[in-house]
C-alpha cells in the first residue's frame, strides 16, 4: 500500500493470480479499515498544502505522472496482459489513453474557472470561486485497471483535493504499477494514498468515513448503489452499468454495423459497460446482418493474451464467467439459436477462456437482453422500427450508452432525441469514446450519477464559494 508519501504494509496479505495462466503472479497487501483511515488521516493533513498550490505547479505533478507512464510503459503493457487478461495490443491502447487522462486533466486543471457575479448594490463586487471539496475517495473496478481510475484520480488531483483509491483486487497488481508512476511523481506526502483489500472492507470505509469528502466510483450498479448509501451527503461520480443497445436499421451499411459490432461485443472479452450488450437488427436485415457478423466473429482470436497474434483474452474471473454460462443457457432455453461459439473454451491454461458468441432470435426478455452480461456474446433481437428500438432501449433500466446504424442521419438524430442514454453513437461502435467528452448514464436509470471524461470530473470534485467584497 502507499500511505502518506511512503509504501506500507497490511496485517493480512492475498495472492493475486493471473486469468490467463493461473499461476500466482504476486502477494498483495490486504489492506483493511484500519489502513483506509490511515490512507484518509494522511490525505485531510495534505490537502490543505495541496489546495494552495497554483493550478499550474498542480499540473506540472500531474504531467510529471505521465512521464513516468511513458517511461515504464512497457513494464505496465505487461502488468495489465499478466493481471487483467487482455491482449497486449488492448494493453497497449489502455496505456496510451491512460497518458492522455493525466495530461488531459493537468490541462483541464489550468481552465478551472468561476466568474465575476452581479450584485444588486453598486458598491459590492461578488466572486463566484472553485473551491476544492477536500479528499476524494476512489474505488475502481478491474475491466479497465489504468484508465478508469485515473478517470477520478487525475482530475480530483487537478481540481486541489488530495485523494485515496482502492482498486478491485482482482487487478490489484495493475494498481500497484499505476500507484508506482505516482509514487515516482514525487507529490507531496498525503496526496496520493493506495489501499489495497476487499472492497466490502476498504471500499465501504472510503465512501463511509467522515473524512472523505467525495466519493468517485466506477463499477457495477449493485456495487454503486451501496456506495451511494455509504456516501450519503457527499458528492459523488457514479458510472454504473450499461445494457444499452447497438440498433441496426434497415437502411444501415451492414457491413459497417457489423465491423463495429465486433469492436462492441468482443472489446476485452465484452467486459466493458459500454458493450453492445444486445443488437436490436431490423428484421428484414437481420438474416444479411448476422451473417456479416459470424464472418467476422470467425476472424476473432481467442488465445494467449501475451500472443501477438491473439485478438480477446479471457474473461477476468470465475464469476463473469458463470453469468455468461448462465445468460447464454438461458437465452437457448427461450429459443436463441448459437449461431457462434456458445461455450467456454476447451485446451486452455484456466477456464476462463469464453468462445466469442452469436445469438440469433433472443426474446427481448431474456437475461441476456435485459441484465449487464459483461462477456463476449452479441445478443440480436429482430425489430420491425426505429419506433420499437426506441421503446426497447428505454425498457431497460440502464441508461449508459447506446448506438445506432443508418444511412439517414434524421433517424439517427431522432434516435438520440428520443433514448435515454447518456450518450449515442450514429454510426460508430458502442464502445467507442474519447477521453476529452464527458461520459456518464442518464438520470433515473441505473448506470450512475455525474460523468467522467473531461473537465466534467473537475466541476464535481470542486465547488463553488461565493464571496461578496463591499
Amino acid at each position: 500500500m502507499f500511505i502518506d508519501g511512503a509504501w506500507a504494509t497490511a496485517q493480512d496479505v492475498f495472492e493475486a493470480t493471473s486469468p490467463a495462466t493461473g499461476e500466482v503472479i504476486g502477494v498483495v497487501q490486504k489492506g483493511g479499515r484500519e489502513d483506509a483511515g490511515r490512507a484518509i488521516a494522511a490525505a485531510n493533513a495534505a490537502a490543505g498544502g495541496w489546495a494552495r498550490l497554483s493550478t499550474f505547479e498542480r499540473a506540472a505533478y500531474l504531467n510529471r505522472v505521465a512521464d513516468e507512464v511513458e517511461r515504464r510503459r512497457d513494464a505496465l503493457v505487461h502488468a495489465l496482459t499478466l493481471d487483467q487478461g487482455k491482449p497486449l495490443a488492448e494493453s497497449r491502447d489502455e496505456v496510451e489513453e491512460l497518458v492522455a487522462y493525466w495530461r488531459n486533466a493537468a490541462e483541464d486543471g489550468k481552465r478551472l474557472e468561476g466568474r465575476l457575479a452581479n450584485s444588486v448594490s453598486a458598491g459590492k463586487r461578488v466572486l463566484l470561486v472553485r473551491r476544492p471539496r477536500g479528499v476524494i475517495g476512489v474505488i475502481t473496478p478491474w475491466n479497465w485497471p489504468y484508465t478508469m481510475p485515473a478517470e477520478l484520480i487525475a482530475p480530483a488531483l487537478a481540481a486541489g483535493n488530495a485523494v485515496v483509491w482502492t482498486p478491485a483486487s482482482t487487478t490489484a497488481i495493475a494498481g500497484i504499477a499505476l500507484a508506482n508512476c505516482v509514487a515516482e511523481a514525487d507529490l507531496p506526502p498525503g496526496v496520493f494514498n493506495l489501499v489495497t483489500g476487499p472492497g466490502s472492507v476498504v471500499g465501504d470505509e472510503i465512501a463511509r468515513n467522515p473524512g472523505t469528502h467525495g466519493v468517485g466510483f466506477i463499477g457495477s450498479t449493485e456495487t454503486g448503489r451501496r456506495v451511494a448509501e455509504a456516501a450519503a451527503g457527499k458528492a459523488a461520480i457514479l458510472e454504473l452499468g450499461g445494457n444499452g443497445p447497438v440498433v441496426v436499421l434497415d437502411d444501415a451499411d451492414l457491413d459497417l454495423a457489423a465491423e463495429a459490432t465486433v469492436a462492441a461485443c468482443f472489446l476485452c472479452s465484452g467486459q466493458s459497460c459500454t458493450a453492445g450488450e444486445r443488437l436490436l437488427v431490423h428484421r428484414d436485415v437481420r438474416e444479411e446482418f448476422v451473417a456479416k457478423l459470424r464472418e467476422r466473429v470467425g476472424a476473432v482470436v481467442l488465445g494467449d493474451p501475451f500472443d501477438e497474434k491473439t485478438t480477446m483474452g479471457p474473461l477476468n474471473n470465475e464469476g463473469v464467467a458463470e453469468k455468461m454460462d448462465e445468460h447464454v443457457a438461458d437465452a437457448v432455453k427461450r429459443g436463441a439459436a448459437v449461431v457462434a461459439g456458445g461455450e467456454r473454451a476447451s485446451g486452455f491454461p484456466t477456464d476462463l477462456y469464453w468462445q466469442p458468441t452469436i445469438l440469433d432470435g433472443v426474446p427481448p426478455d431474456a437475461l441476456v437482453a435485459t441484465e449487464e452480461t459483461f462477456g463476449p456474446v452479441a445478443p440480436v433481437v429482430a425489430i420491425d422500427s426505429l419506433e420499437q428500438a426506441i421503446a426497447l432501449a428505454n425498457a431497460s433500466p440502464y441508461g449508459l450508452l447506446s448506438a445506432i446504424f443508418t444511412r439517414d442521419l434524421a433517424k439517427g438524430l431522432r434516435y438520440a432525441d428520443e433514448v435515454k442514454t447518456g450518450w449515442v453513437n450514429i454510426n460508430e461502435s458502442s464502445n467507442y469514446w474519447e477521453t476529452h467528452l464527458p461520459f456518464g448514464g442518464r438520470s433515473g436509470t441505473a448506470s450512475g450519477i455525474g460523468r467522467v471524461g473531461g473537465s466534467s470530473p473537475l466541476e464535481s470534485f470542486s465547488e463553488l464559494q461565493t464571496v461578496v467584497i463591499a
